[in-house]
């Protein structure tokens, strides 16, 4: 077993896991869930937990009841995870979009797709994506397994039946299924593995975390200072609730609407979704209009640059874009005002941002099945 398969089985304890339900504002799902692949699996007759790092050990992750985390599932998820004959150039791995040392990113404002065109949109950290029940920035993807096989075709230029029977002629790739699920490699089995491994991603046991939180502690060094700066002062928590430091809900903070054809975000989704008229001016919530995902500030120093829109190149720049307050415009987030802050409290603030990331590493990639 590769390494991680072992650190899991030995945390493996009784940590509840299950999916909570799904909002009922919440409107239908544009992409198939990985049930509705055709060759849809029986789950491993044993599930197991794992205990999730310092300071989110008591957010629960969101794991369907079709899907319930396993350790072979865990480990072939990350064998594909890593694995270019994915993609329907063979070039591409989910990795190439998602780099352990860029804070499960890429580090570029847009990513080229399969084909070189590129993405409207900046490519998110996977950090804690397991306690998401909407992804993507607009929130259009119903569960990480929708998300997973949205990217896996439009992104990767993936036929899921074409690569389902080549990792079939790969011996490695066919004992790993028959592990995970007592079967050969199937579309829907590739996308419930890549789930399962995604939900082991967190940035968890940081600076902040190994903290001491008492009075005296916070008030002795910058990162403690930061914290009250954070919550207290610039009140990041408004939308930056912890232990995730995200609402996982969606907000006009300004960014991109200066432009001359602004990306309406969240607004664009609920119209597609309700079948309305996509044109500007459509009945949605007005809140919904350039709103994008709160991302997590968990390991948000290792993945530059920031934004929907790859906007801020730098932690220092996005920290000052929303001190001021965001970008104006006639649908900015009521919560987002200036906040003043003193230039010992700005950095004070930067060193708290920076302790929510955890002790940089090299990740083990695994060997791959030939």
């Amino acid at each position: 077993m590769s390494r991680i398969v072992w650190g899991l089985v030995l945390l493996g304890l009784t940590f509840a896991l299950f999916e909570a339900a799904r909002r009922p504002s919440a409107p239908p799902p544009l992409e198939p869930t990985a049930e509705a692949i055709e060759g849809a699996l029986t789950p491993a007759p044993e599930a197991f937990t794992f205990t999730l790092p310092a300071g989110l050990t008591d957010q629960p992750l969101v794991v369907p009841a079709a899907n319930p985390l396993s350790a072979e599932k865990v480990a072939l998820g990350e064998l594909l995870f890593f694995d270019a004959r994915l993609s329907a150039t063979k070039q591409m791995s989910c990795e190439t979009c998602h780099l352990p040392e860029r804070g499960w990113a890429d580090g570029l404002a847009q990513s080229p797709k399969f084909d070189d065109s590129l993405n409207a949109r900046h490519t998110p950290s996977l950090y804690g994506a397991g306690f998401l029940r909407e992804l993507y920035w607009d929130g259009r993807a119903q569960g990480l397994e929708a998300q997973i096989l949205a990217a896996w075709e439009g992104q990767m230029g993936a036929d899921p039946g074409r690569i389902a029977q080549e990792l079939d002629q790969v011996a490695g790739y066919r004992d790993a299924f028959s592990e995970a699920f007592d079967a050969p490699p199937t579309p829907a089995g590739i996308v419930d593995a890549l789930a399962s491994f995604v939900r082991t991603i967190h940035a968890g046991d940081t600076t902040w975390d190994r903290l001491p939180k008492d009075a005296a502690s916070l008030d002795s060094n910058a990162v403690g200072r930061g914290s009250v700066v954070f919550s207290e002062v610039a009140q990041c928590t408004l939308c930056h609730l912890p232990p995730v430091y995200s609402d996982t809900l969606f907000h006009n903070v300004g960014i991109g609407m200066d432009a001359d054809v602004p990306d309406q975000g969240r607004a664009a989704y609920l119209r597609a979704a309700a079948g309305d008229d996509p044109t500007p001016g459509a009945e949605v919530p007005a809140a919904s209009v350039g709103a994008f995902k709160t991302p997590t500030l968990r390991g948000v120093a290792d993945h530059p640059p920031y934004f929907h829109d790859g906007h801020a190149e730098t932690l220092a720049e996005a920290v000052d874009l929303m001190l001021a307050g965001g970008t104006a415009n006639d649908a900015l987030d009521e919560k987002l005002v200036p906040r003043q802050l003193t230039p010992e409290q700005r950095l004070d603030l930067l060193a708290f941002l920076e302790a929510l990331s955890p002790d940089a590493a090299t990740y083990p990639r695994p060997v791959l099945p030939e």
